[in-house]
């Protein structure tokens, strides 16, 4: 398997400098902490490092993680790398702790659409990363709740996640409310009689509502019915 730092010269000499520092702002993370390759070109990477002869995940995610890329690529690895299921989810929680940002966290689940058929196996896990209480468990959660469980009999465990979300903590408040607003969208009833007596702080219900209103797929009677579940 490729060192460490042949991977981080292979990833500068596909960089954009010109894309970096404009990344950098976007993903929130510290300036001079990414090398500023494009998502296009990291993904191929990481779909030919991954296939190797020789590559070895466990090793992989021991590499250090103060280069942002290096992070994208270890979880594309942990999510994409041929397993048994019960491996990946010992990968994915082994990569959990890693994730640091918005950025990070919601790539990593963009790259889980294996969970679709192992929801089951996979819930518990995110309860335990909800139970947490920190800040980019929960939104883990919440992030892959919204992209792998959003069928209408998952609704009662949804919801029984989202109460524990903390407010307090930007990026897990911004991950619950964007889940509640999908729900709302996609199963507007049931999101409405959540929302009326949820233990949700107020301004995740807002920022949720503000988010579902902002979906050409509600009716503008619906939207306008959302404000009156606004709070103080």
């Amino acid at each position: 398997m490729r060192p460490y730092e042949q991977i981080v010269a292979e990833l500068s000499a596909l960089a954009d400098e010109r894309y970096r520092p404009f990344n950098e702002r976007v993903a929130n993370i510290p300036a001079g902490s990414s090398l500023g390759v494009r998502m296009p070109a990291l993904r191929a990477f990481g779909k030919a490092l991954v296939r190797e002869e020789g590559f070895d995940l466990s090793a992989f995610l021991d590499y250090p993680q103060n280069v942002y890329e290096v992070r994208l690529l270890q979880g594309y690895a942990a999510a994409s790398v041929k397993m048994p299921f019960v491996k990946r989810m010992e990968a994915v929680a082994r990569f959990v702790p890693a994730i640091d940002g918005w950025s990070v966290c919601d790539f990593f689940c963009s790259c889980l659409k294996e969970v679709k058929r192992h929801r089951e196996e996979m819930f518990p896990y995110l309860a335990c990363c909800v139970e947490s209480g920190r800040e980019f468990f929960q939104r883990f959660a919440y992030v892959l709740l919204l992209g792998c469980y959003m069928d209408e009999a998952w609704l009662p465990a949804v919801f029984s996640l989202l109460d524990k979300a903390r407010g307090e903590l930007y990026y897990a408040h911004m991950g619950a409310a964007w889940l509640l607003a999908e729900v709302l969208v996609k199963f507007y009833e049931r999101g409405v009689n959540y929302l009326a007596g949820c233990p949700l702080e107020g301004k995740t219900v807002n920022k949720a509502i503000q988010k579902a209103r902002e979906s050409f797929r509600l009716t503008q009677r619906q939207k306008d019915a959302l404000l009156s579940l606004r709070r103080k």
